[in-house]
């Protein structure tokens, strides 16, 4: 008769034990009642504005001049003039500027996603001298105030003969997301396993095979989320577009509805109503689209 060989256990260390403790108190603490209420309070908060905009957006020019938007409740007057007056050809006629909008966001997130990408890779999976550096320099950038660059780069684009296109707002959108771009991306892919890349290379697989049929699956999760956040952070901006779109033509919504607050200081229904129908896309994108960048956010591990 044989006897089993005793069970053995690997004894935890007071550090992975002090780490266990803290995750887990700080899981409790996360989900409590009074976190959860506390949440709630801060969404509440956080939309009450966005609501009242709403509101405003569709009241009469009289009713937004002499009362706030909060009685609307008690006497609720509802039209759709100011929807009509702000896309009027003869008006303001915020199409052209929204459609303006589009054209400025759209590449201005493509172009640094695509560079950042191959950059990051080269950065994490290639080997050339000055690598280290190089990084190190990209990664200083991030700390540079993107208002002392606004006056060479708008010099340099005089003489290049791109002032007044849309060229100006791509390069320059493009190159003020690049550090944090490749940073965030570099990191991302540096978590991903050697032996994932070494198994790609001993089937023949060159750095564009890695690259493409590899690592851009895995990066999916990455790109996303940067890409939501480059459109939310393009969309909106308005001082590189103040700075470079020096004519209607190639003006965002963000400038026209500037220019309504300077000149039409007391339209506040064409104001509300403007406002609106500009943050109604970015909403939509991070609606539609925030699981992805979640995702992205806690991306940079993998399982096995």
């Amino acid at each position: 008769m044989t006897t089993a060989a005793p069970l053995t256990t690997t004894p935890v260390s007071k550090s992975e034990t002090k780490k266990l403790s803290a995750a887990a108190s700080a899981k409790n603490r996360l989900t409590s009642p009074w976190a959860s209420l506390a949440a709630v309070v801060l969404a509440v908060l956080w939309t009450i504005p966005t609501f009242g905009l709403l509101i405003s957006s569709f009241r009469p020019e009289m009713a937004i001049k002499r009362t706030g938007w909060w009685t609307f409740f008690s006497d609720p007057e509802v039209t759709l003039d100011n929807y009509r007056a702000v896309f009027d050809d003869r008006g303001i006629n915020l199409a052209d500027f929204f459609l303006n909008s589009l054209v400025i966001t759209i590449p201005s997130v493509v172009i640094p996603l695509c560079l950042a990408s191959l950059a990051a890779y080269a950065f994490a999976w290639m080997n050339f001298p000055g690598k280290n550096i190089l990084f190190i320099a990209i990664f200083a950038l991030q700390i540079v105030p993107l208002q002392v660059t606004l006056v060479p780069l708008l010099q340099l684009y005089v003489k290049a003969g791109l002032n007044n296109t849309f060229w100006t707002l791509w390069l320059s959108h493009s190159t003020f997301a690049l550090p944090l771009a490749i940073y965030l991306l570099h990191n991302f892919i540096k978590e991903v396993p050697s032996s994932l890349i070494e198994a790609a290379r001993i089937d023949g697989a060159g750095h564009v095979s890695i690259f493409f049929k590899v690592l851009l699956p895995l990066l999916t999760p990455a790109l996303a989320a940067f890409g939501i956040f480059q459109f939310l952070w393009v969309w909106n901006d308005l001082l590189v577009s103040l700075t470079f779109a020096g004519s209607p033509e190639i003006s965002p919504m963000t400038v026209q509805l500037s220019n309504l607050s300077g000149t039409r200081g007391t339209a506040w229904h064409l104001l509300s109503a403007g406002a609106f129908v500009s943050i109604v896309v970015p909403v939509t994108v991070f609606l539609l689209l925030q699981r992805y960048f979640v995702r992205g956010l806690l991306a940079g591990s993998v399982k096995g």
